[in-house]
């Protein structure tokens, strides 16, 4: 019988590579992108060992502008059933004092390879009558982000533009899920969360393995969105029942309690 095949952006760690995992434990074969060769190797040799599954690598910046076309062109002999749309990073600082390049490569590889990405690949899905997409948008994408600006507005676009495309995608057979994740233990919190600050605001951090096979389950239901935990449900829920001048300012001051350290310049996973 011939598998099926899933195609993961920014699997060589955090949520990618766990999607990874529940990917080849269903038994699909494996198109998985990042821009860290030796996490990409590091995820591949701990799937052969594990799954009789075929695992192809390809090491690209998603961020460039042509990156998505080349990542489709790639792969497009082979139909890919499974498309999760994961790599993101983030970046800390006030807006006038934040890197442009940076903030361009996030608006490059929030905005316009998730949309290229879904674009590309959904066609043949909906031409098969098959397929599903898991967009990794955020918790952030329910209120403004004083301090991380740009990733909270792109993360909202993600969310958005999925909502919009999952209910055009009603009858075909296809469905598109976006996962708004909260504060989860990734590469992403190692970063940029400041540990020692003794006016830390505590935040329970829900591990890339138990967010990961929510949005799976929820992607394999068809479902459009899903936000894991009670908690960060309400925090979601809160723009619509305080006033948005309020939900900013609270953002703001967890943003200057937990956020201390500047982000590094690399692609860290989604938060």
């Amino acid at each position: 019988m011939t598998k099926n095949t899933a195609l993961i952006t920014g699997a060589g760690s955090g949520l990618g590579f766990e999607f990874s995992k529940l990917l080849a434990k269903d038994s699909y074969n494996l198109y998985l992108v990042d821009i860290d060769s030796k996490l990409l190797n590091k995820t591949k040799n701990h799937l052969i060992e594990r799954y009789n599954v075929e695992v192809n690598l390809i090491c690209k910046d998603l961020s460039c502008i042509d990156a998505s076309k080349q990542v489709f062109q790639l792969v497009n002999s082979k139909p890919i059933d499974v498309l999760i749309n994961n790599a993101g990073f983030g970046l800390f600082g006030p807006f006038t004092n934040t890197n442009w390049q940076r903030e361009k490569d996030m608006l490059n590889l929030h905005v316009m390879t998730t949309t290229l990405m879904t674009k590309l690949f959904l066609k043949g899905m909906v031409q098969r009558h098959s397929g599903k997409i898991l967009n990794i948008s955020s918790l952030a994408a329910f209120e403004p982000g004083p301090l991380m600006s740009i990733y909270y507005a792109s993360k909202a676009y993600i969310l958005s533009f999925s909502e919009a495309i999952a209910n055009e995608l009603k009858g075909t057979g296809v469905t598109l899920t976006t996962l708004c994740p909260g504060p989860t233990k990734t590469r992403f919190q190692d970063v940029v969360s400041n540990s020692s600050s003794k006016n830390k605001i505590k935040i329970n951090l829900a591990s890339a393995e138990e967010v990961a096979k929510i949005g799976y389950k929820a992607m394999l239901e068809g479902k459009e969105i899903v936000i894991p935990g009670l908690f960060n449900k309400v925090l979601a829920f809160l723009p619509r029942i305080m006033p948005r001048k309020k939900v900013t300012s609270i953002v703001r001051l967890i943003q200057e309690r937990n956020r201390a350290k500047q982000l590094n310049y690399n692609n860290i996973e989604n938060g």
